[in-house]
């Protein structure tokens, strides 16, 4: 087995060497290679897992999931090496793994952005967003507070600074937690709360915060709905303009028998779906209504909550998101596609009833009371730090302390690691298994008299999906239907039929309804020709669908009944 644990985060070599371990020692069900290079140069790792003895990941249906597109989000990293390594071992055991493998693809792509996390890793991290690259402008940043570790403890905590205008207040019932002030209030001791950092430039009496060199945001940069930096910052100077999100999209578009997708990320416990950008009356109905089916499974087996972005995760309510991955996968590509935010503190620490983005913004003193008892009980004391004083080289004497948001908030504490990323694997597999699969039902050959023969060929979609896979790739007209082709052995020619004919789509089981509904044979096709073959001999056909996978037979001519 490779040398892994579930309960940490891995820089680019350590993740390297798994990957590559992984290939090695299970050389039928896992491939890796590069898809391409990062900002920085590093390989853009892809782990292929099926079984490979049932046939290439190309001719069946796949399912691609990716992780750490953002470079603090490192928990997704360790979940997809923790659904690789639920694959492979469970491989031969597992009726669901087995048949998956056996039948379907994984394409997991564990770090689409290696450089940023590699700073946030490194022994002295640096805290981005995206990409490493430096945007819009290629020139150092001056003035203003810059985020850093000041007192060399590891951690980037708030300071904490007296200021009678000030909007904070010690928390009468809890004094380690700032309140905010009561509008009208006077006369009390305010405080003013900034990130832990030194101040350049400092002029004795304004404090701005310095922005940062590197302010792509690597998930505003795929081409559907792209917009430019005027309209969403950080989203590149052209659709898929970074190399990390061209590798993907060129990776995805290339392989058009990928069904659906999950992109992890952190944090909040919640399954998000499309869109981010309109109302869930701009989808195909089908597509709304399985969207639905698929993240009622999600929720069944996760716990997480499954919503919309539109709806239910907005920035802001007169603001949308643009450019991510689940819309674009959905939108241009036609195939079902899901942004996993992993970890909830809230849900942690009993908070069940809350709004993702608006508790942020406003949520009740008895939230904050229990994540605080949450960090003392359950994480030792590590999660919130009590204020404590500190010789600030510019402001002179203030307090650190607060939230250890690094530690708590963005990804789940190491201890909790594999708990919560074991979550995900049974879910994905599921929806791994609903995509269509093309298989035979019958292939002959009825000898017609005088050397010739009527070949038949007759394929199902056995799969719960139809081969088309979402209404929205129809509409698109990205998926072709089913091509069927026939090969002659020599001396034989064609009397009816073309050598390949594109034929129609086959409907799965996904909108049967559950209630008065018939069930005519949508699901299955029938091709034929005639054949001239004096001598007799071996007929070749292939049935192949982009997205349902190839299916291949051998039929024997002959004038024996």
């Amino acid at each position: 087995m490779p040398n892994i644990q579930f309960d940490t985060f891995y820089r680019y070599d350590d993740l390297s060497r798994i990957l590559k371990a992984y290939a090695d020692e299970y050389p039928q069900l896992v491939q890796v290679a590069s898809i391409g290079k990062s900002y920085e140069g590093r390989d853009i790792w892809l782990a292929t897992v099926t079984n490979t003895a049932t046939g290439p990941a190309e001719e069946k249906p796949a399912f691609w999931v990716d992780g750490n597109i953002h470079a603090t989000e490192l928990s997704p990293s360790t979940a997809c090496l923790y659904l690789l390594n639920k694959l492979v071992t469970a491989y031969g055991d597992d009726a669901d793994v087995t048949r998956a493998l056996d039948t379907r693809a994984f394409y997991i792509c564990p770090r689409v952005n290696p450089d940023g996390a590699e700073w946030a890793l490194a022994d002295k991290p640096r805290y981005i967003r995206s990409s490493t690259r430096p945007y819009p402008y290629d020139e150092e940043p001056f003035g203003g507070l810059v985020e850093e570790d000041m007192d060399g403890d590891g951690r980037m905590l708030t300071m904490r600074i007296p200021d009678p205008n000030g909007a904070w207040k010690i928390c009468p019932e809890e004094p380690r937690l700032m309140i905010r002030r009561d509008p009208t209030e006077t006369g009390g001791q305010y405080y003013r709360l900034l990130p832990e950092g030194a101040v350049q430039n400092y002029d004795g009496v304004t404090i701005t915060l310095q922005p940062k060199k590197e302010r792509l945001d690597l998930n505003r940069n795929f081409p559907e709905h792209w917009r430019q930096e005027v309209e969403q910052r950080g989203a590149g100077p052209y659709p898929a303009s970074e190399p990390e999100v061209h590798a993907v999209v060129h990776f995805i578009a290339g392989h058009p028998n990928i069904t659906g997708g999950v992109a992890f990320h952190t944090y909040s416990g919640v399954l998000l779906r499309p869109y981010d950008d309109r109302d869930d009356k701009e989808f195909p109905v089908e597509d709304l209504w399985t969207y639905q089916k698929i993240g009622a499974k999600g929720t069944e087996i996760t716990g997480y909550p499954n919503v919309s972005v539109y709806h239910d995760f907005r920035y802001h309510p007169k603001e949308v998101i643009t450019g991510g991955f689940d819309t674009w996968l959905y939108e241009q590509m036609g195939a079902f596609a899901w942004t996993v935010e992993i970890w909830s503190p809230q849900r942690q620490a009993g908070i069940t009833e809350y709004k993702f983005i608006e508790w942020w913004r406003e949520h009740p003193l008895e939230d904050d009371l229990k994540l605080l008892k949450w960090s003392d009980e359950v994480l030792d004391g590590k999660g919130y730090v009590a204020w404590y004083p500190f010789e600030h080289p510019q402001l002179g004497p203030v307090e650190l302390g607060g939230w250890d948001s690094i530690y708590a908030f963005r990804n789940p504490p190491p201890q909790f690691l594999e708990k919560e990323i074991a979550l995900f694997p049974e879910w994905i597999i599921w929806q791994c298994l609903i995509s269509p699969r093309l298989e035979l039902y019958e292939a002959s050959a009825k000898p017609l008299g005088d050397g010739t023969y009527r070949v038949r060929l007759v394929v199902h979609n056995t799969g719960w999906l139809p081969t088309y896979g979402t209404k929205k790739a129809v509409e698109k007209k990205v998926v072709r239907g089913v091509i069927a082709e026939i090969a002659l052995p020599e001396g034989a020619t064609l009397e009816t039929g073309q050598p390949r004919e594109e034929l129609g789509q086959l409907e799965g089981r996904a909108y049967k309804h559950v209630f008065g509904e018939t069930d005519p044979t949508e699901d299955r096709l029938k091709v034929e020709w005639v054949v001239r073959a004096p001598q007799g001999g071996v007929v070749k056909l292939i049935a192949r669908h982009d997205r349902a996978g190839v299916v291949r037979a051998e039929v024997e001519m002959s004038n024996e009944k």
